[in-house]
């Protein structure tokens, strides 16, 4: 039966790449036509001498349902009546070099691996509850409000000892309450766009516009991304516009010629993971890529995107040797291609949808990133601050007794610290391959590794900028994370790992209501030294400060198992201050050492400050003062 004509504006949109309802028209949808149910198929391959549907309604075969073309953008498109949802299909694209199988680019789901015929879907349908969270969302004032991120692999979170993965549905019903529990805002999910392999935890992605049914159907991800916004807790996915898999079934030379990617490997391949890189110059790619990300904002309602490798897309030369890569017109090493698809990826999404969080995980100093495209930004809300993790974990895998020739290490990331937004990461790339997990880290016997990644967290909370804590660091997973294996909730049967897990949801708790360590965590007006020059004990102070003049909070810490009584401290003003908070605590699994009783300021200037304290600096600790009523 003839195609219903896809809209020549469609078709001219697609073609630059402005299309921003794509997934409405690309792909399988079910339809109407001449009072009869059936499905229109509707797929770019330009290069194509002729393209064919075939799947579990045809027997796939190849000759019975030929598409007819749209010259003018390559878009092949025919309407089979008696088709349903639920229904296994792909593409026969007939090439210069024979006929190969391809699967639907846009597909919006898949066949459990390791098969990968896409699934007809019929969008609409679920019944949504989250309307007073995404009214709210709209309004979010995000630089001036707390967010902590819980980041998880959803396949190996937990098993429940069944040695299977969750479904969505069970993930909504037990990970959820345990964000609630802990404290944290956000949820950030590992990639679950369709990926053929387990290993890649979804950065291989062949299935931009479905989610993986590993855990279920696209209703049930609908089903858990609506019980978080009921909960208040938002939902961020890590989505991958750097690179894509060759598996040969899916985007590679899909009508037989390079279209998604470059031809030349010098800009086509990554060396590094084998995968192929976009030509982002091309139109109907930027359309694609924007399309899957404008997809997940709406047909998922998700909060926002971490966006995956943007140091490989802005380099040229990423991880190559010269003679390795082709220089951009200017004889430079910028991909300016990329550059352009960055910015208006951010301006569409933040456009359509306010108050999103967009991410990027951007290795190298590239400037802006976080600042607009009319400025000469990239357009990000929030870059991930690698320098700081970096510095910070290299800092605590020193013996404690070598730290003080280490402290440019603790003070050097605040020269930029308010270059950016930044969001400071713990995330599953520091606990694989080797690296072993967050508490493994740590130099000495158990009680001092458990001090230690107590007191990383908390400097952590206490540092200016968004945060972020791969699930299993929480109660200090002592295994290197795999996703083979759930996490190893057994540990929680031990006070010592109750009280790390404590010690989150308190800080938790502490970030989210104290403005003074959230209000201001992009700008310098949040924070000043009191004094970063003491390497010889191993000691920094700091103050965190809110929008208003009361929200003030003191912050000292001491790098070293030694206890230090009668630390003199200058402190913003005189009276009395209380301890509100002690890394050290008891309720922490520490030896509970501090200041149990007000302190008195005194008039002893100290520190270029007009007064001064006296307190107990508890081992490998951090301690919060705030200044008592």
């Amino acid at each position: 039966m003839e195609s219903p004509a896809l809209s020549e504006f469609d078709l001219h949109l697609f073609a630059e790449g402005r299309h921003w309802h794509i997934y409405n028209v690309l792909g399988a949808h079910p339809l109407r036509v001449s009072g009869k149910e059936g499905v229109r198929f509707a797929v770019w391959a330009p290069n194509a001498r002729s393209v064919s549907v075939i799947g579990d309604f045809n027997g796939w075969k190849s000759a019975q349902h030929v598409m007819r073309a749209n010259e003018s953008s390559g878009v092949w498109s025919l309407f089979i009546p008696g088709v349903r949802p639920g229904a296994i299909y792909k593409f026969a694209i007939s090439t210069a070099h024979g006929e190969i199988i391809k699967t639907d680019p846009y597909g919006q789901a898949f066949e459990h691996r390791p098969s990968n015929a896409a699934v007809v879907t019929e969008r609409g349908r679920y019944p949504w509850g989250d309307g007073d969270w995404l009214d709210k969302r709209s309004r979010f004032d995000w630089q001036h409000r707390p967010i902590c991120i819980y980041e998880v692999h959803p396949g190996s979170w937990q098993h429940h000892g069944s040695g299977r993965w969750l479904t969505y549905r069970e993930l909504a019903d037990q990970l959820v309450p345990y964000v609630l529990e802990t404290g944290f805002t956000h949820i950030e999910l590992l990639p679950i766009t369709e990926h053929p392999l387990d290993e890649s935890w979804g950065y291989q992605t062949t299935g931009y516009y479905a989610p993986t049914s590993r855990y279920g159907s696209p209703d049930d991800l609908r089903y858990l991304i609506d019980q978080c916004h009921q909960n208040n807790i938002g939902v961020i996915l890590d989505w991958v516009p750097g690179h894509f898999p060759d598996d040969d079934y899916a985007l590679a030379r899909f009508d037989g010629t390079a279209l998604y990617e470059h031809e030349d490997p010098r800009r086509g391949r990554h060396q590094d993971w084998g995968t192929l890189i976009y030509n982002y110059g091309r139109h109907e790619v930027r359309n694609f890529l924007i399309g899957s990300a404008l997809f997940w904002l709406d047909a998922y309602h998700l909060d926002g995107l971490r966006v995956d490798a943007v140091a490989s897309m802005l380099y040229l030369n990423y991880s190559r040797d010269d003679g390795e890569w082709l220089p951009n017109d200017y004889g430079g090493h910028e991909n300016l291609e990329a550059i352009e698809f960055l910015k208006d990826l951010n301006r569409v999404c933040q456009s359509r949808f306010p108050g999103i969080l967009m991410m990027a995980e951007e290795s190298t100093s590239w400037p802006r990133v976080t600042r607009p495209p009319e400025i000469g930004g990239l357009g990000f809300n929030l870059k991930w601050n690698m320098g700081w993790m970096h510095d910070t974990l290299r800092y605590f895998q020193q013996d404690p007794v070598y730290r003080q020739y280490h402290h440019e290490k603790l003070t050097f990331g605040l020269l930029y610290a308010f270059s950016e937004n930044f969001l400071l990461p713990l995330s599953h790339d520091e606990v694989v391959h080797g690296k072993s997990s967050l508490i493994q880290k740590m130099p000495g016997d158990e009680w001092q590794q458990r001090a230690s990644l107590r007191l990383l967290f908390s400097y952590m909370y206490t540092y200016p900028g968004a945060k972020l804590l791969f699930m299993g660091g929480e109660f200090g997973q002592r295994r290197e994370w795999s996703e083979k294996r759930e996490l190893d909730w057994h540990l929680l049967e031990h006070d010592a790992h109750r009280g790390i897990q404590t010690l989150v949801r308190d800080l938790n708790g502490l970030y989210r209501r104290e403005p003074a360590l959230h209000g201001r965590n992009f700008t310098g007006a949040g924070f000043e030294w009191i004094d970063c020059h003491d390497s010889p004990q191993s000691v920094i102070s700091y103050v965190r400060k809110g929008g208003q003049q009361q929200e003030v909070l003191v912050v000292i810490v001491n790098f070293t198992p030694i206890p230090r009584q009668h630390y003199r401290i200058g402190v913003p003003i005189g009276g009395a201050w209380q301890e509100i908070f002690n890394s050290d605590s008891t309720y922490y699994g520490g030896s509970n050492l501090g200041n149990p009783l007000p302190l008195i300021a005194d008039d002893q200037p100290w520190m270029a400050r007009p007064s001064s304290l006296e307190v107990t600096l508890p081992p490998l600790a951090l301690i919060i003062l705030r200044s008592a009523p």
